[in-house]
């Protein structure tokens, strides 16, 4: 029920690091007051997010979890300076 989707329910998502549901509820709270000004600026911060981390991919968080030699270290510090910039 859309009724029960709170600004205060989305905040307590992205609190628990649960992005994806938070803005989910928050597009369901401008939905239904398009004029909240916290939905449209969380919405947008969360967007912001998800683009930056775009090009992250399955294969490169494998790398990161089985990497073990300084080489792989140094390519996947490398790799982070590419997605920061």
């Amino acid at each position: 029920m859309d009724e029960n989707k709170t600004i205060t329910m989305a905040a307590i998502y992205e609190a628990q690091n649960l992005k994806k549901e938070a803005l989910e509820i928050y597009k369901s709270v401008l939905k239904r007051e398009p004029h909240n000004e916290e939905a449209k600026i969380a919405i947008r911060r969360l967007m912001g997010e998800r683009k930056k981390f775009q090009g992250v991919d399955s294969e490169m968080r494998d790398f990161f979890i089985k990497m073990d030699t300084e080489i792989e270290f140094n390519e996947f510090e490398r790799w982070l300076a590419k997605l920061w910039k």
